[in-house]
């Protein structure tokens, strides 16, 4: 049997580095994240660290030797992390005492829309009689009876669900506290020893995959962050035009708040935008609910235009190309494979590239 071409090799490279690439996705990522985010934090904390360090040195005399006394770099930069901790909670607290506030305003309006709910519900019901010849307030009754059936079995349905999910509730929480602690101590020994590891890299026979793979990544995380910033400021300020035009009295915190639940993976414009649109109909405000979905799908096709876009053009991939990968990484990953099929993307087009062009003759 004679050599397979080049075309045939090169069809074997790209699908043994895509099954690779995958695997690594699938089963190594899950098990080194927190590393990988420690390795990004300490990359982001070590300049102003080493800063501090050479201006926190002190020398002291000792029966007549001079010691000199140093913080280590990586204790300052985990000091560094504490208090930017401490300020981001200090904001989150601040925001949710703010959005506490006016989700009382609003719980104060729930008995009006409940009330606004049974009289439309009322008057549909009277209409069907009138219709189908009933006895007066024979449907109103049913339906009442209905609305307290599904209650009684929501209450009862979901104190056994609470039992059985609050102990796994606290063993996420848990699990979350021990991920932290590791993260943290993570964070001091990838400062303290970045050097080091640089070196082992450069000194690897496996230099080259490593520095295009780090490049790779610093590559998409500054367009991801900057498509991101770019999304959730037109998002904020198309959502706050909108909140202002229904002449919302919170239009500028709707809007901010909005603004950073869609850059969040889980969440989006749509956990608030559609079931306000919807209460909105129930009460008859036709006009209001529209202009909510118009501002809902507004803000998803710019987000499905951008992403792609932008995404796109700072790592070298066509909008077509992106668009493409995030499905892929969507119905492969889950929520993070949007951010996951890009990078797996772009790593088997390098490394086919470097690994097939070292080969060939």
């Amino acid at each position: 049997m004679g050599k397979p071409d080049k075309k045939l090799k090169r069809i074997l490279w790209i699908v043994g580095i895509t099954g690779a690439v995958y695997g690594i996705f699938r089963y190594l990522l899950p098990l080194v994240v927190p590393f990988l985010m420690a390795w990004i934090l300490a990359l982001v904390l070590r300049p102003s660290a080493l800063w501090l360090a050479r201006r926190c040195r002190a020398r002291f005399w000792i029966r007549g030797r001079q010691v000199e006394f140093a913080i280590p770099v990586g204790v300052i930069g985990v000091a560094e992390l504490l208090i930017a901790a401490f300020l981001v909670s200090f904001l989150l607290y601040y925001g949710g005492c703010r959005l506490c506030m006016e989700a009382g305003l609003l719980l104060d309006q729930v008995p009006i829309w409940v009330e606004s709910l049974d009289l439309w519900l009322t008057a549909m019901c009277h209409r069907l009689e009138e219709c189908l010849c009933l006895d007066p307030d024979c449907l109103v009754l049913l339906m009442r009876e209905m609305l307290r059936g599904m209650a009684d079995k929501l209450k009862y349905a979901a104190m056994p669900y609470l039992m059985a999910n609050s102990v796994s509730i606290f063993q996420w929480g848990l699990k979350m506290s021990v991920v932290s602690v590791i993260l943290l101590v993570s964070v001091g020994l990838a400062i303290q020893e970045m050097e080091t590891w640089k070196q082992r890299c450069q000194a690897s026979l496996y230099r080259k995959e490593f520095s295009m793979v780090g490049h790779r990544l610093a590559v998409i995380a500054n367009a991801y962050l900057k498509t991101q910033g770019i999304i959730m400021f037109l998002t904020t300020l198309i959502c706050m035009a909108g909140f202002w035009v229904i002449q919302n009295p919170y239009y500028i915190i709707l809007g901010a708040g909005i603004g950073i639940l869609d850059a969040l993976p889980v969440f989006g414009t749509g956990t608030v935008l559609v079931p306000w649109a919807v209460i909105c109909f129930f009460r008859r405000q036709w006009g209001k609910g529209l202009l909510l979905l118009a501002l809902y799908l507004v803000c998803y096709i710019l987000r499905e235009i951008l992403e792609a876009k932008l995404m796109g053009n700072q790592v070298g991939l066509s909008a077509l190309e992106t668009l493409v990968s995030m499905y892929v990484g969507l119905e492969l990953f889950g929520i993070y494979g949007l951010l996951l099929g890009p990078v797996g993307l772009l790593l088997v087009e390098d490394l086919v590239e470097l690994w097939d062009g070292q080969r060939e003759p």
